[in-house]
This record gives C-alpha cells, sequence and structure tokens, in this order.
C-alpha cells in the first residue's frame, strides 16, 4: 500500500475507536455495562490497529494484534508503558463480558474501564498527529 493510502485506513481505525467510546459512554447511561465493557475494548483495539496501519501491519487474531502493538510500541517505549495495563484490564473485561454469563460489572468499574480507554486512545492520537 501506498503511505496515503496506510495514513487513510489509520485515520479511519482511529475515528472507529472514537465512535465506539461513544457508544461506550451511551451504555453506561442506558445502564448496559456489559455492552460498555466491550465497546471500550474495541475501542482501544482498533486504536492499535490504527498504529500498526501506519507500519503496514494487520493481523488477523486480537492476540497478534495487541502482541505486535506492544512490541512495536510499548517495548520501545514509543509510548508511556502504562498503557499495556489498560490493554490487560480490558481484555479481561471484555472477556469476562462477551462470555461468562454470570458475570456482573458495577457502572462504577465500567466507568474506570470507559474512561481508561479514553486515555488510551487520546494518546494514540496525540502519538498519530505527531508523526502523520
Amino acid at each position: 500500500m501506498l503511505h496515503e493510502e496506510l495514513k487513510n485506513l489509520s485515520n479511519l481505525r482511529l475515528d472507529n475507536a472514537k465512535s465506539l467510546l461513544k457508544t461506550a459512554e451511551a451504555m453506561i447511561e442506558l445502564g448496559d455495562y456489559k455492552s460498555a465493557a466491550n465497546r471500550s475494548y474495541y475501542a482501544i483495539f482498533n486504536a492499535m490497529r490504527a498504529e500498526l496501519a501506519l507500519l503496514g501491519e494487520d493481523y488477523k487474531s486480537h492476540r497478534a494484534v495487541i502482541t505486535n502493538f506492544r512490541k512495536q510500541f510499548l517495548k520501545t517505549e514509543v509510548l508511556d508503558k502504562g498503557l499495556t495495563d489498560i490493554i490487560a484490564e480490558l481484555v479481561d473485561a471484555r472477556t469476562q463480558s462477551d462470555y461468562d454469563d454470570h458475570y456482573i460489572i458495577s457502572k462504577e468499574d465500567v466507568s474506570v474501564q470507559v474512561e481508561n480507554a479514553n486515555i488510551f486512545v487520546n494518546a494514540i492520537e496525540c502519538h498519530l498527529m505527531s508523526i502523520t
């Protein structure tokens, strides 16, 4: 792909991440906390894919996206290593929300997760703006 195509793909994925954050916030207001946890995870997932797009990288599995994002941006300290904690927390909440029928997440807990997802997406957006 040409550089401009990669930049456009990255921007599309970042826009998707921001849209998912708005959806997560709306789900909290509706009292659908499991869906808010799911949407906040997908917001950071799309933000990670936005970064990887500029490198011309894409992966079919969530694990590969997360592993390669950490390798390219967190282990090298291009981005704050603290973002890895947000990834771990949101992966765990999304997995439990989606697959554990008895999992209950409180409004307070999911609100913290959505705020952390906002921090994550904002960090990605700032980094992308600084390099493009």
